[in-house]
């Protein structure tokens, strides 16, 4: 069947420009007080996240035009460009460092995240390696030993910055894609089993990993050591109550909650605005993932559809690690929360990943 050139999904746009938004509107005032104190004036972050904010939406609507297919013609290229530059982070004279994690390449006007980057060149590879070997989906070794190698091998690279945050999402997204490609359940299942254990091996490697985890089995067990954040952002949520403080009057951001615009922001954001108000922002979430797998549906080849579920896939799955952790569900892990948490290099990977999405739902069947 011919796919249709049609107007892209103006919905998930949409929701991707309304997400950003109200993460603009909980950065002023989430970052106000960080800003003062770093740079003199309050609105130092806001400023940079709203530049970030619109050239994000000028390529997420310049990448809805090219055709998503072309991603699959260079998505080796794509992630060679993505090993090299985490190899060059990691490299002291080179790699940024903030707080033992060596993530950031300073390029002067800002400071470029490769992990962010990756995870979008992880879907291009797999989704064309496992669109050209839909009749050797069930090998093993022909199919799915590959893929397993370069993702553990990305996996690795962004574990010595350390990120086990990204680490995590990367792992769960690259099974949301071989689940979508149709591999066997009990191939799936063996890399669950190896996944868990390598996480649990990188876990036990670091001690701070180690009292991250018990931190989260119990909060109480070092509340102004490794459990401060958790136990602040419970405090921050908690005290958001049903309707919030007010907007702007979050009691945590002076000094209180670590990291209060990057992974930190969803406690201050339930804080001001209360459940209620954060209980629509999470619908919103809900609603982009159900828009985005019905993209994937709809995509006019199995690239497209699997390009459209790993993007999909990041947003809901970072969503919940992020959200999780912050509520006590999941450890700590450090991962932002997908439009909402300041950035520059993930909103415009991000936003990228909208335009591409955009682009399969304007092809679809």
């Amino acid at each position: 069947m011919k796919a249709k050139i049609k107007e892209f999904d103006k919905t998930i746009f949409g929701l991707g420009v309304i997400l950003s938004v109200i993460g603009l509107i909980v950065i002023s005032s989430a970052s106000s007080v960080l800003s003062y104190q770093r740079f003199g004036h309050t609105n130092y972050y806001l400023t940079r996240q709203v530049i970030f904010f619109v050239i994000g939406v000028a390529l997420a609507l310049i990448v809805s035009r090219i055709d998503y297919r072309i991603f699959k013609k260079y998505a080796f290229i794509i992630l060679a460009i993505v090993f090299v530059l985490l190899v060059i982070v990691l490299i002291p004279s080179v790699g940024f460092s903030v707080g033992g994690s060596r993530r950031w390449i300073d390029l002067g006007v800002f400071f470029f995240q490769p992990t962010e980057f990756a995870k979008l060149a992880i879907i291009f590879y797999l989704s064309a390696w496992f669109s050209t070997r839909e009749e050797i989906i069930h090998s093993f070794y022909g199919a799915l030993l590959p893929p397993i190698l370069v993702s553990g091998a990305l996996a690795a690279l962004i574990l010595m910055e350390p990120d086990f945050g990204t680490m995590s999402a990367l792992g769960l997204i690259v099974l949301a894609i071989f689940f979508a490609s149709g591999a066997k359940l009990s191939h799936l299942f063996a890399l669950i089993l190896s996944g868990v254990g390598l996480a649990w091996l990188a876990i036990s490697a670091a001690p701070y990993r180690v009292a991250r985890i018990t931190s989260f089995l119990d909060p109480a067990i070092d509340p102004q050591g490794i459990g401060y954040q958790i136990n602040q952002a419970l405090i921050a949520i908690g005290s958001g109550g049903f309707f919030g403080q007010g907007f702007g009057f979050s009691r945590q951001k002076f000094n209180f909650l670590p990291e209060p615009i990057g992974d930190s922001i969803f406690a201050v954001m339930s804080e001001e605005l209360g459940f209620v108000r954060v209980g629509f922002v999470l619908l919103l979430f809900l609603i982009f993932g159900i828009f985005g797998y019905r993209i994937a549906k709809k995509a006019p080849d199995s690239f497209g559809t699997l390009v459209a579920i790993g993007i999909t896939s990041w947003i809901v799955f970072q969503t919940v690690l992020n959200v999780g952790a912050m509520v006590g569900l999941l450890p700590l892990t450090g991962i932002p929360l997908p439009f909402i948490s300041y950035g520059g290099s993930s909103m415009l990977a991000t936003m990228i990943a909208l335009g591409v999405l955009l682009n399969i739902s304007r092809q679809r069947l």
